[in-house]
């Protein structure tokens, strides 16, 4: 009976001390809810995929004579729009985006984009000649959002999409 009554003492500091037992509580910061937001249909909360809403493009993952690269390593898109990597010659590769290397805060968004995962913010490493994965960025900021291939980043594959 100590032993319980111990445990849920320390449960109890814990959760105070997280801020577990005060629902209000915003770090000092000045939290509003979007007005309407709860009404809109379709609404969408960060973790929740996003379908692409404009145009896909693609970016091909290759490795050969000439080094392993994402072509083209650059592309600019516009807010909604995916990208299609697709994985054409030099297996293995994969897309991993860095948090350091994507606006802040978008983290928890991009990752649910990915359709399938292989990290928090990265793909599976594909060894299939010809496969294909598109990632969204309906609802994602704009900005840089830099990314690499995985076993190749030692070899300076990198690649950015700029979403204007």
């Amino acid at each position: 009976m100590r032993l319980y009554a111990a445990a849920l003492a320390m449960s109890t500091m814990f959760l105070a001390a997280c801020g577990g037992d005060n629902t209000n509580a915003t770090d000092g910061a000045d939290v509003a809810p979007v007005a309407g937001a709860a009404e809109m249909p379709g609404a969408m909360t960060a973790g929740t995929m996003m379908p692409v809403t404009g145009t896909v493009h693609e970016i091909r993952m290759v490795g050969d004579a000439q080094g392993y690269r994402f072509e083209p390593a650059e592309r600019t898109i516009a807010a909604g729009d995916g990208v299609k990597f697709i994985m054409v010659s030099g297996a293995p590769h994969n897309v991993d985006f860095q948090a350091n290397g994507i606006p802040a805060g978008t983290a928890a968004q991009l990752s649910a984009n990915i359709p399938e995962k292989g990290g928090e913010l990265g793909t599976p490493i594909y060894t299939e000649l010809g496969k294909e994965v598109t990632i969204s960025f309906a609802g994602l900021p704009a900005g840089e959002y830099n990314f690499n291939c995985t076993p190749h980043l030692p070899m300076g594959m990198v690649g950015k999409i700029i979403v204007q």
